[in-house]
């Protein structure tokens, strides 16, 4: 199962030449770039983690500034939902103004439909990720994250 997130979700994955193009067009109208990073998927969480700060006036010549932010994402997170969020104030306001994935683990697991009967036959439905079934560092084959791991780290000089 493919997660469709995101403008272009649909067709298949962009190429970095063309995915340059669109961050062009978005640095072209002033949007500022961030890249996101997640390994639950669900379509209600849409504050995703943030690789870095994001990159305010950037110019179109700029994008490759942006590739390398995905791709340091890329390389850090392999198996782990990765998109470049574009976002607008124009109105005053940040707004997402593109949002494209980037980058899919190996394997997605997908989502089920879960159905609850309620009072006068009423039905509610859930989804449930079965990514979400691992604990988080663990899921979609990873083995843990090394920052959690650094923290509960003894100190060697005994502090």
């Amino acid at each position: 199962m493919k997660v469709t997130q995101g403008t272009f979700s649909y067709l298949p994955d962009f190429s970095d030449e063309r995915l340059a193009l669109h961050i062009k067009y978005a640095i072209g109208n002033g949007w500022a770039m961030m890249v996101e990073h997640t390994d639950d998927p669900h379509p209600r969480n849409s504050l995703w983690e943030m690789w870095e700060q994001p990159r305010f006036d950037v110019e179109p010549s700029d994008a490759h500034l942006v590739l390398d932010d995905i791709n340091a994402c890329r390389e850090a997170y392999a198996d782990r939902y990765i998109k470049l969020v574009a976002y607008d104030s124009t109105i005053g306001r940040q707004t997402t103004g593109l949002s494209i994935m980037v980058n899919r683990p190996k394997h997605e697991p997908g989502f089920r439909l879960d159905r609850q009967e309620s009072n006068d036959r009423t039905m509610r439905y859930t989804l449930h990720s079965y990514a979400t079934e691992q604990p988080v560092g663990y899921r979609y084959g990873a083995q843990g994250v090394q920052k959690e791991e650094r923290m509960t780290a003894a100190p060697e000089n005994g502090e």
